[in-house]
């Protein structure tokens, strides 16, 4: 799934879960690499509610949200995507 970030440098972000909705693989459309690579590496292998618990309401400097929030919304949305499939 991708999603279209917004209020940040990153553009997008490619995420894959797994059925028990374990994170596979992120990776990030522009932005601080290495920033976006480190959280990307950080939450694979962790349970999508447990990454939104820890990363959900992050910002960056002055603005309203960052990479990793943007994320914890990007998992929120593939979870729905999730549950409207089954």
């Amino acid at each position: 799934m991708t999603y279209r970030t917004k209020g940040t440098c990153s553009m997008a972000i490619q995420v894959e879960l797994a059925p028990d909705h374990t994170i596979e693989h992120v990776e990030f459309i522009g932005g601080c690499s290495g920033n976006t690579q480190g959280v990307a590496i950080l939450v694979q292998g962790m349970k999508a509610e447990d990454a939104i618990e820890k990363i959900e309401g992050i910002r960056c400097g002055a603005k309203p949200t960052s990479c990793p929030d943007q994320l914890a919304k990007a998992l929120r949305v593939a979870l729905e995507e999730d549950v409207e499939k089954r």
